[in-house]
Order: C-alpha cells, then sequence, then structure tokens
C-alpha cells in the first residue's frame, strides 16, 4: 500500500474526495491517501508543497500558478473544478459600507499572503479601476478569524468562496456587497515534482479514481441535501451551487494558462512569465 499526503480546503468542492476515501476507492487501487483539511486555503497548501508536507493539493489555478513560477516544485496535472469560483465581497454587518465605491482605499482582510482572498483582491481592485498599488492587507488566517478582524474593525472587507460564506451572512455577520468571479477554472490538482518522479503510476491511479468519481457527483442520490447538511448550508443555496458548478477531468490548456499568467503579470502578481512545462506536466 502506497501512502501519497493530500490537502484542500474544506468547502463542498471536496466532498467527492471525501466520498471516494470513505468508499476505499483509493485502496482498491493500493493506494492509502491521507487527506488534510487546510481552511488556511492556497498560501498554506503552496508552503506545505514546499517543505514536502503534502505531496497533492487541490488548489486555486491563479495562486499555484503563481507559486510555480515563484519556484514551487510542483506541477498542476489537471483542472479539477473547470467553472469559475464566484468569490463574495463581506463586510461587517452593521459596517456603513453599502456599494464596491465605499470600499476603495480601504483594508482587505486576507488569509495569507499569496492567497486567493490576496490575489483576488488585486483581481476586483483592477475589475474598478483602483490603483492596486494602494491595496492593504490585514492577514486573518481563516475565515473565523476575518470574523474577528471585520467585526473589530481590524480589516474592512473580506473576498472568500460566496456559498461557504452564506451562512455568516444568513446570521447577520457580514453582509454582501458584491460578487467577484474568478476570469478562470478555480481548482487544480498539483503535485510535487518528487512524488511525479517516483510515483507517476500512483498518481495515474488517484487521477482515474477521482475524475470517475466527480464524472457521476451531480447523479448520487439527494447529493444536495448530503451538502447541505455537511457544510451547514440551506439547500436552495446547494442546489444553486450545484448548477453553476462543474467539475473537470481535462488538463489545463495552453491558452487558459496564458490567460492566467497574463492576468497575474498584469497585476504586478508575477513579475515573469513560466512556460507551460514549467508548470503544467500530463501524468
Amino acid at each position: 500500500m502506497k501512502t501519497i499526503k493530500i490537502a484542500g480546503v474544506p468547502e463542498h468542492f471536496n466532498l467527492p474526495w471525501h466520498l471516494a476515501i470513505e468508499n476505499k476507492k483509493f485502496e482498491t487501487q493500493n493506494i492509502d491517501l491521507q487527506w488534510t483539511d487546510i481552511p488556511e486555503g492556497t498560501g498554506k497548501m503552496c508552503q506545505m508543497l514546499r517543505d514536502g508536507e503534502t505531496d497533492i493539493a487541490v488548489i486555486l489555478s491563479e495562486g499555484m500558478v503563481k507559486d510555480i513560477v515563484a519556484g514551487n516544485p510542483s506541477k498542476i496535472v489537471q483542472v479539477y473544478v473547470a467553472s469559475p469560483l464566484i468569490w463574495g465581497i463581506h463586510v461587517a454587518a452593521k459596517s456603513n459600507y453599502k456599494t464596491l465605491a465605499d470600499i476603495e482605499n480601504t483594508k482587505v482582510a486576507i488569509s495569507r499572503l499569496g492567497s486567493g482572498s490576496q490575489l483576488m483582491a488585486y483581481v476586483n481592485a483592477n475589475n474598478q479601476n483602483w490603483e492596486t498599488d494602494n491595496l492593504q492587507f490585514e492577514i486573518v488566517n481563516t475565515i473565523d478569524g476575518a470574523v474577528e478582524a471585520l467585526s473589530n474593525g481590524t480589516a474592512d472587507y473580506f473576498m472568500w468562496e460566496r456559498f461557504m460564506t452564506k451562512p455568516l451572512v444568513d446570521k447577520g455577520i457580514f453582509r454582501k456587497i458584491a460578487d467577484c468571479p474568478t476570469p478562470w477554472p478555480c481548482f487544480v490538482i498539483a503535485v510535487r515534482d518528487e512524488i511525479l518522479e517516483k510515483e507517476p503510476e500512483a498518481i495515474q491511479k488517484i487521477l482515474d479514481t477521482i475524475n470517475k468519481a466527480t464524472a457521476s457527483f451531480k447523479t448520487i442520490p439527494e447529493i444536495d441535501a448530503v451538502l447541505a447538511q455537511k457544510y451547514h448550508q440551506k439547500i436552495e443555496d446547494i442546489q444553486e451551487w450545484l448548477s453553476i458548478t462543474e467539475w473537470s477531468q481535462e488538463q489545463l490548456s495552453k491558452e487558459m494558462l496564458n490567460n492566467i499568467q497574463n492576468q497575474l503579470l498584469e497585476l504586478k502578481i508575477i513579475d515573469k512569465i513560466g512556460t507551460f512545462d514549467e508548470i503544467v506536466k500530463t501524468v
């Protein structure tokens, strides 16, 4: 039995992995796939890949591209979710901010440097024609940290996946003032170079297994109810989320990689363009 470590955010996108592990789909392939939830998100997972704390990460596309260009010894082996991530832009429920224009030049809460929440703050600022050099950040680590920061005024707004944040909106803790979809597929699967070299067959089996799981995921009876209960969501919100979410079984295309890199370069998030072979590897 080969032990492979994998990390991902504790969000509804990753339920196919948990079901496949529970149903011993990887064990039958002689693979002990050990999952770790990472509530801190992309920046933390990039560090884990660099440090060898995980072998695989299910991670935001833009964050992984940025970190590979910056020297992370890993490759993107596949797109995991093809649809955009819908980032909700949230303020404290009692704040005076009502519109996007109100939060220009205020402080944004981010999980950590290099995180999706930071990168998308640049994307949103660019969309609004704000001066991105004026962005100010407060590192809060997790969504709980963001609740604290917005409540006590050490940060002014917070960008996070809209549906996972909605329970906080429903409870009157956050108020959503806008959405900001990613202009690219939201999640990719990345693997450390060392593991790709040592265990290519195991990685191929893992991808084959998860691709079968995601291809049929929406047809699982009452999957909306399962998701709603597990992730503390209203069932109508889950049904809306399922209707706009598409999992992928395909590789990241050169065209899409160029789109991501060109936007990151324009926003000064990266200072050079990596080649396709430096960033992507087909197993």
